[in-house]
């Protein structure tokens, strides 16, 4: 942290407590590929039926 007169300036890692969430892009990941399965399954189950 600066203090230069009345403007504190503070890094992106002093703001956000030196903690980066990375969870979110494998919730993400995961989710994405999962329903690119059931979708798969649900085309292919559709298509040997008829």
């Amino acid at each position: 942290m600066h203090k230069d007169g009345d403007k504190i300036d503070v890094t992106a890692e002093e703001a956000s407590g030196g903690i980066k969430n990375q969870g979110v892009r494998y919730v993400l990941a995961i989710s994405l590929f999962l329903a690119i399965i059931a979708l798969s399954f649900m085309w292919m189950t559709g298509a040997i039926l008829n």
